[in-house]
């Protein structure tokens, strides 16, 4: 081989991987080190390290009365949404606009899609206003009319409101994948289902279920993963309250962290976030069997 051929050989593949291995570690890996190192301290609000200790594991495990309840609160906010809204809702949404006109259903999804692209803030404010306790409130005029007693969502019922709040706009996520996976059916496949006599609950069964079970369990991972890490919208609409009855796990982090100046039992608190985040992606990786359904797709030519 001359030098000039050899001066013509494409780089190796980690000079194009540089970039994004670059931007991987300074916004991935270097924050996941710094918290772990600040969760073997004792930083206060003060920001200065004193010692580094495990006492702030000790305290998660023995000392922390209130843990329990909040890991039980963020278990039924992730399993209501998750599996009411963000899957059933969502499935509900898909299958009903894309049975009707096209037109319709577009402008269907269009409008529902409203919510996730308006700020957080404004969504909150909205649902702060369906909520309110006082006769101004949306619910409130609703029951009004009815003649039934007003209701005070935010102190009495405030994780329905919450899973109701997150899960109205989480369903947006479900219903624009699953739209695309029954658009993407074969319409041959059904017209012959109901040449052989099938009737169209048939046809949704044996049809369109059966492809939508490979996007159901990717939506169900990345949205558990989702709810479990996001809290904005309980801290706009209830603030975690009434006391800690509407806290998650993360809302929980940060209230510890930066309202009581904890940081380092903050960030062992994140630890056992990410390991619980870890956990529940091995376990669903194994239930769904995510690695046939990423697996390449076998064409066999008869």
């Amino acid at each position: 081989m001359t030098a000039r051929h050899a001066a013509r050989r494409p780089a190796r593949p980690i000079f194009y991987l540089a970039p994004a291995l670059a931007l991987l570690g300074v916004f991935f890996l270097a924050p996941i080190v710094v918290n772990l190192v600040i969760a073997f301290t004792d930083m206060g609000a003060n920001l200065k390290v004193g010692k580094f200790t495990v006492e702030n594991f000790q305290r998660m495990v023995q000392r922390d009365v209130r843990l329990p309840v909040v890991l039980l609160t963020t278990f039924i906010y992730v399993g209501a949404t998750l599996f009411f809204f963000n899957i059933g809702l969502g499935a509900l949404l898909a299958v009903t606009t894309t049975a009707i006109p096209d037109r319709i259903g577009n402008f269907f999804r269009g409008l529902w899609l409203l919510p996730r692209m308006s700020p957080a803030v404004l969504y909150g404010v909205l649902w702060i206003w369906i909520a309110d306790p006082t006769s101004s409130g949306l619910l409130n005029q609703f029951l009004g009319a009815l003649g039934a007693p007003a209701l005070n969502l935010r102190n009495d019922f405030p994780l329905f409101l919450v899973v109701v709040a997150n899960g109205v706009v989480g369903a947006s996520f479900a219903m624009v994948i699953l739209t695309s996976s029954i658009r993407s059916i074969p319409s041959h496949l059904a017209n012959a289902a109901r040449v052989d006599g099938a009737s169209e609950w048939g046809v949704l069964r044996h049809v369109v279920a059966p492809a939508l079970s490979a996007p159901i369990r990717f939506i169900t991972l990345y949205q558990a993963l989702s709810l479990m890490t996001t809290y904005e919208y309980i801290l706009l609409i209830t603030g975690g309250g009434p006391v800690y009855d509407s806290t998650t796990y993360a809302l929980y982090i940060y209230r510890r962290a930066f309202e009581n100046g904890a940081y380092a039992y903050g960030a062992a608190l994140a630890l056992g976030l990410m390991a619980i985040g870890v956990a529940v992606t091995l376990v669903q990786w194994r239930l769904s069997n995510m690695r046939s359904t990423f697996a390449p797709a076998k064409i066999e030519v008869l």
